[in-house]
């Protein structure tokens, strides 16, 4: 009997992690509505039901999420942490989602960036997710001894706010210029409603995307921030530089 084959990196699932329910979509939906057109498979996992926002219940929170979720053909699950404004950077936590990092066994992974200056939730869950990520991969852990062990190809930050952004760090920038894949995202962020009676939140990720488009040589773009320096067997995957020199 041969053995089976090791999953090409393509084909493993996309994790992205966010501490709200409209993080992932105005943080990274464009790189999401991208990955899903060209028919990777996509897990949500959202660490707070929206409990401390000045609009919209949790329960519409919940709803909208889901819709979000169901435009970007992705799958969604709740996990309960600390509670929306009270997450913390507990050793518990790391391993509750190292255990879901070994069960969904992804290929890539996104969570909010690590920059203080944005909400304290978001670079938490950065910290939480980049520790999950390791231990997911040691076998000895005896709080992990249900399921294998399991190494992740790539952990990569976004920025939900520019304030967010990490300073002096070389992003990957995704072209989005496709208007398939703009319109996605567009409609995924819509999606949360209750969150745009104070401020045009998808405007301004829009803006944003459109500026560092613009600076990429293309229509539209949003920025990835690895955690580690990414490898490759040849030049030949690299795309093209930001800079028209």
């Amino acid at each position: 009997m041969k053995p089976s084959a090791t999953p090409r990196p393509e084909d493993a699932p996309l994790l992205a992690f966010g501490a709200h329910p409209d993080d992932i979509e105005f943080g990274c939906g464009g790189v999401v509505a991208r990955e899903a057109r060209a028919g990777r498979r996509i897990h949500f996992v959202v660490c707070s039901r929206g409990e401390s926002a000045s609009r919209g219940t949790p329960a519409v929170r919940v709803r909208e999420a889901r819709k979000a979720a169901t435009l970007l053909g992705a799958t969604l699950e709740f996990v309960a942490l600390d509670g929306d404004g009270r997450l913390e950077a507990k050793a518990a936590h790391a391993l509750k989602l190292a255990a879901l990092l070994r069960r969904v066994r992804p290929g890539i992974v996104l969570a909010p960036s690590l920059v203080e200056n944005q909400h304290p939730d978001h670079a938490r869950l950065g910290r939480l997710v980049r520790d999950a990520a390791r231990l997911a991969r040691y076998g000895g852990l005896r709080q992990l001894a249900g399921r294998p062990a399991h190494a992740i190809g790539s952990l990569f930050f976004y920025a939900v706010t520019p304030e967010g952004e990490p300073a002096g760090a070389v992003p990957v920038v995704v072209d989005l210029s496709a208007p398939e894949d703009l319109a996605l995202w567009t409609s995924a962020m819509a999606a949360h409603a209750s969150q745009l009676g104070t401020r045009n939140y998808v405007e301004l990720q829009l803006a944003r995307a459109r500026v560092l488009g613009l600076r990429s040589g293309g229509e539209y773009a949003q920025a990835l921030y690895p955690a580690d320096p990414l490898v490759f067997d040849s030049l030949a995957p690299l795309g093209r530089a930001a800079r028209r020199f």
